[in-house]
């Protein structure tokens, strides 16, 4: 027992001051207008459907963090060869290939953040900036090996992978603290019954408006159609929990009131982004006046 007071007491005494400089930058507003010309600058760009494929919605998760694995593993493969003796070039290659690769992640890492919240999108900041860093000096890096100044060009390498270290943990934060590019969703089927259950009266439910109901302690957003249909998909989306339910409904289609997102109300189906993975489906029936829903399984869509 003493032994594990002791250690804790050590994790607490390193990790409380980070974990309390991590808060206080998430509720720090003083990066708020810089990110909002940022997010509109981001948002401007006109990639039409390319957006999408940066965003992951192919893949089912999101792009960025797949495509970082490229200028990460070439940056540290080359740190391991400056320290081997007789090498050179093959490190000039890799910190290329890791300069020319850290575009597209960037790219992707840059439309994600412009439609994160408050909090996610300052920690975002401070994380693209760390990254920034690391590809400047990288660049300085393989300028200084071309130039043959091959001790320089170690030690520029050495603190561009110390900056990759610093992003990387921003990132990890972002994404296992802070739930940036997670599925919100993804708990629904595992906390929903799996029987018939009332969600309410027919009358509960206009022709043609999304309409909240609540199934289990789970949000749903309800569209009754005008030939009788009535579709159910969990009421928080995918990307950010946004309020399905105050939502615009066309086409068959439900749009996310925050940030756009597009699914489908026959299944789930994420049509358009940002959100990557679909939304729970429930199969509706009508008994006695009243609507009844249960999970819809297996998930289809395409």
């Amino acid at each position: 027992m003493t032994g594990e007071r002791l250690t804790t007491s050590a994790t607490r005494a390193w990790s409380r001051p980070l974990l309390t400089a991590l808060d206080r930058l998430e509720h720090w507003p003083g990066p708020d207008r810089l990110a909002s010309a940022v997010r509109g600058a981001v948002r401007a760009v006109p990639l039409g459907p390319a957006r999408d494929v940066l965003h992951g919605l192919p893949l089912g998760h999101p792009l960025h963090p797949l495509l970082v694995q490229v200028p990460v593993g070439a940056w540290l493969s080359a740190a391991v060869l400056d320290c081997l003796p007789g090498r050179g070039r093959q490190q000039q290659v890799l910190i290329g290939v890791g300069l020319v690769s850290a575009a597209p992640a960037a790219l992707a890492g840059w439309a994600d953040w412009a439609e994160l919240p408050p909090g996610q999108a300052r920690v975002g900041l401070v994380h693209a900036a760390a990254n920034l860093t690391a590809v400047s000096l990288y660049a300085a890096s393989l300028t200084a090996r071309l130039r043959g100044r091959n001790a320089s060009g170690r030690l520029l390498a050495a603190a561009g992978l110390a900056a990759v270290g610093v992003g990387g943990a921003l990132g990890g934060h972002l994404s296992y603290r802070q739930a940036a590019g997670v599925n919100h969703a993804e708990a629904v089927p595992n906390i929903v019954p799996q029987d018939w259950t009332r969600i309410g009266a027919v009358a509960d439910f206009p022709v043609g408006r999304p309409v909240r109901a609540e199934l289990a302690g789970v949000d749903l957003v309800v569209v009754r159609e005008s030939g009788g249909g009535i579709h159910a998909l969990a009421g928080r989306c995918s990307h950010m929990a946004g309020p399905l339910f105050d939502g615009e409904v066309a086409d068959g289609c439900v749009r996310c009131p925050w940030h756009g997102s597009v699914f489908r109300l026959t299944d789930g189906w994420n049509v358009r982004g940002p959100a990557t993975a679909p939304q729970p489906a429930f199969e509706c029936r009508t008994v006695d006046g009243h609507v009844e829903a249960r999970l819809r399984r297996p998930h289809a869509g395409g």
